[in-house]
């Protein structure tokens, strides 16, 4: 017989501890996953019951699969399994056929996707040029978030979150510091660097008189603006910057102007960085991307005409033509 047993461990951990949820393990996924994943169960349980079955899945899928996008059932699909594998059940997704009608729904119900049109540069200094004749905090605000936004490739998230404590003032221009993205969970830090420009665009000096005039001196750089002109201590939403852009193409009479959401900013530097002849080295570290795929169909996106097969074929006819 032992001396010194090992003592009960779950006796050991306090009782106020032992029954407190786990913090981290929501810490794990970003809110905006967590949250269309409780879209998606709150969804399909409308419809059937939890735990459910193989078989269930199917049914529902076919239920929807007219009336749904398939890229969203497929997520359901991803949500339906992260709830069961949690709650100790066995995955009902994990079935091939389960798999094998998503894919026959893709084949048969499958659109393109929706993607913001990538503001161009021209697009960008229309706006500006726009925001220098009304001299107002909004306006002063809208010039550096889009300035910012656009030269610094920043995804919404990114640029809503900013705050001045993460700005750094170089002679060059500016070091932003990102503490948290989407490519970087942990919390490694992520830097971004952007020079000044020129009379026509320029954001590190926009971003120096919105502060100033805004007088900002902690906290979120870009914050909400009431009717009366008064400034909130909240920063802007997602939607907000969505819908900032989207009034601003509005006002310049650009086409797809009610298209355009915050992502079109980051798309816009990807392909006009590529027309200019920027490296895709330097697109990829300036962007913070990981993902090459990515980076490439935005290239390919903004070089369709440029760099074109029957535009070759089509200028050598003109010549022999004109011979």
């Amino acid at each position: 017989m032992l001396e010194n047993p090992v003592p009960n461990v779950i006796e050991a951990i306090p009782i106020r501890l032992a029954h407190q949820p786990n913090p981290y393990i929501q810490a794990a996924t970003s809110e905006n996953t967590r949250k269309a994943y409780r879209y998606d169960i709150d969804h399909f349980s409308k419809w059937g019951v939890l735990p459910t079955t193989s078989h269930a899945i199917i049914l529902y899928l076919q239920a929807f699969a007219e009336t749904l996008n398939a890229r969203t059932l497929s997520r359901r699909l991803i949500a339906l399994k992260h709830w069961h594998v949690y709650q100790g059940f066995s995955d009902p997704t994990a079935y091939p056929s389960v798999r094998k009608t998503l894919k026959g729904i893709l084949h048969v119900h499958g659109k393109p996707k929706n993607r913001a049109p990538a503001l161009t540069l021209e697009q960008l200094i229309q706006m500006i040029t726009l925001i220098k004749n009304q001299n107002t905090l909004a306006m002063c605000r809208n010039s550096a978030l889009l300035q910012i936004g656009f030269f610094g490739a920043l995804r919404c998230s990114e640029l809503v979150r900013l705050q001045i404590e993460q700005i750094t003032f170089v002679p060059e221009g500016i070091d932003l510091l990102i503490p948290r993205s989407k490519t970087d969970p942990i919390g490694e830090g992520q830097s971004c660097a952007i020079p000044y420009g020129d009379q026509e665009l320029c954001p590190v000096t926009a971003l120096k008189i919105w502060c100033e005039k805004a007088e900002i001196t902690q906290g979120s750089i870009f914050r909400g603006i009431d009717k009366h002109g008064n400034l909130s201590a909240q920063s802007l939403s997602n939607q907000s910057v969505s819908s900032i852009l989207k009034k601003m193409a509005k006002a310049c009479q650009l086409p797809l102007a009610s298209q355009f959401t915050g992502h079109s900013l980051r798309r816009g530097f990807a392909t006009t960085a590529s027309q200019k002849g920027a490296p895709f080295v330097s697109i990829m570290r300036h962007g913070r991307w990981r993902n090459e795929s990515t980076v490439l169909a935005y290239i390919a996106e903004g070089q369709r005409f440029e760099a074109n097969a029957a535009q070759v074929i089509l200028k050598k006819d003109k010549a022999s033509v004109t011979d």
